[in-house]
């Protein structure tokens, strides 16, 4: 650890985004699986009710600003593996599903705690709030610039 930090930008934030996301990508390769999956079948899992695919493809672009298609293709292979099903134009998580879930968070909670753990929750406040404005900026610009 550094007795200097350095000034929050975008480099840094996508350092630490990469390197968090390479260690959740391990975790899912071995359970075969994709991030976009993933973040599909999470969306899925944690609705209130049965979602339609648009539905799902929504969530899940507002999240990753992931092109339509590559997350219908997404939704697609989760139920080819039946990790969702189609009911009606709605999908629902299969058991399978909630279980794989439940396995890549309990794989991912030490490492998350090794990664998180020790910094003051003053801190992590801090970056929670600089984090939120950021995204909120960055939000509105590719709204900008998608009109």
């Amino acid at each position: 650890m550094t007795t200097t930090a350095p000034a929050a930008d975008a480099r840094l934030l996508g350092l630490a985004h990469h390197a968090a996301r390479g260690v959740l990508e391990h975790v899912l390769a071995r359970h075969g699986i994709t991030f976009q999956q993933q973040i599909a079948l999470r969306a899925a899992v944690t609705a209130d009710a049965p979602r339609t695919p648009d539905d799902v493809v929504t969530q899940v672009r507002g999240s990753l600003k992931a092109d339509p298609a590559d997350v219908h293709a997404a939704l697609d292979e989760l139920l080819a593996k039946r990790l969702l099903v189609a009911d009606g134009a709605r999908l629902r998580p299969t058991d399978a599903g909630r279980e794989l879930l439940a396995a890549v968070g309990a794989e991912v909670a030490p490492v998350s705690a090794r990664i998180w753990g020790g910094i003051p929750a003053e801190d992590l406040a801090t970056a929670g709030r600089v984090l939120a404005l950021v995204t909120e900026r960055a939000d509105a610009e590719l709204a900008a610039l998608s009109d």
